[in-house]
């Protein structure tokens, strides 16, 4: 599992500078979206990425590789929108957001090293096609509960499917790049 945890940080340390020169660009643009807006995002990535892996031909030069990067930002960009809520305007500092981005990445981090715990690494064996499948699943989840004004009767929340979505395509990417 020491492997793994290397890895993740790996595919970490590419969204996060993507994060941070995005942010540089455009600021904290993104603390206006609500989490419907987010979720849409994420699901419009999964989609091009389940399309990518079914078409052999491609309209957009752009692979898989960016659309599983976008899923953990936008991921990790909702969460930290379930923490703080919405603002109307741009509320934080480059620094702030980066400490926010960093922070929910530990806490999801934390969460994929207690599963891979129990689970045994399964998803070593598993098929990136398998993997865009349950972050679509996820997905589906995070729109019926959105639907339900975030009231669940048995189920985990919002929060815990983003943290899988992270987690998910970080192991697409993992084994996109073949180990790193």
């Amino acid at each position: 599992m020491q492997q793994t945890s290397q890895q993740y940080d790996k595919v970490i340390q590419q969204c996060r500078e993507l994060f941070i020169k995005k942010t540089k660009d455009y600021g904290t643009a993104w603390r206006i979206l609500r989490l419907p807006s987010l979720t849409d995002q994420i699901f419009i990535k999964a989609q091009r990425i389940r399309s990518l892996q079914q078409n052999d031909t491609r309209m957009v030069d752009e692979g898989e590789h960016s659309e599983f990067i976008g899923i953990i930002n936008y991921s990790i960009m909702a969460l930290i929108q379930l923490d703080k809520g919405v603002s109307e305007q741009p509320d934080l500092t480059e620094e702030e957001a980066i400490a926010l981005y960093d922070e929910q990445v530990s806490i999801t981090k934390t969460l994929m090293e207690n599963k891979n715990h129990d689970y045994g690494e399964a998803w070593r064996d598993m098929r990136v096609s398998s993997l865009t499948d349950l972050i679509l699943q996820k997905l589906l989840r995070v729109k019926q509960i959105e639907d339900n004004q975030g009231e669940t009767l048995v189920s985990e929340g919002i929060d815990a499917n983003y943290q899988d979505m992270v987690n998910y395509a970080v192991f697409a990417l993992i084994h996109l790049n073949a180990g790193i």
